[in-house]
């Protein structure tokens, strides 16, 4: 009965949490400090700092750690998927419907409207990432980096994961 409770604990605020993990960690705290018992809202809190702390999504880090620790390796992994699940079929749906209509002009239209506005926040960040080394590390070595990885990436074909790794033992030697 735990791991259906674990389910349901996490699977409210996966579907009600609208605009990601931060609307959703009150919804979290509530299942797991008033509804269940399983911490204290000083423990909670904790386990918040704890996730802010590490990279990734916010509520995928707290339901792994809050199912681990009420029911184990089981209770994480009922966790995560009941956190991931909801957004998981409503994604799998919608493009299942985009698929079968492909082919609409409405469908057409709507990418065309969405593509270059993916490409203009893509350009957005991509000028920040380079304001941002400019000002770290100067110009020269800014470009460097830009053109190392540019010829790692698409010439010499070495995987992006690589390239990312690449840059930050560079980041780490010689910054």
């Amino acid at each position: 009965m735990i791991y259906f409770h674990i389910f349901l604990a996490f699977f409210y605020p996966g579907i009600l949490g609208y605009g990601g993990g931060p609307s959703s960690i009150p919804l979290i705290e509530h299942e797991v400090v008033e509804n269940y018992g399983w911490m204290t809202t000083s423990e909670f809190s904790e386990v918040l700092a704890l996730g802010n702390a590490l990279p990734g999504p916010i509520a995928t880090k707290m339901a792994g750690y809050i199912g681990y620790e009420v029911a184990g390796i089981p209770g994480a992994l009922i966790a995560l998927f009941a956190t991931v699940g909801p957004s998981l079929v409503a994604m799998i749906i919608l493009l299942n419907i985009l698929y079968r209509y492909r082919n609409s002009k409405r469908v057409k239209r709507l990418s065309s409207f969405v593509l270059p506005a993916i490409a203009i926040l893509l350009a957005d960040m991509t000028l920040d990432f380079f304001n941002t080394s400019y000002h770290a590390i100067g110009l020269i070595a800014t470009i460097l980096l830009i053109v190392c990885s540019y010829f790692a990436l698409e010439k010499i074909k070495i995987h992006p994961a690589f390239v990312i790794m690449g840059g930050l033992v560079i980041g780490g030697l010689f910054l």
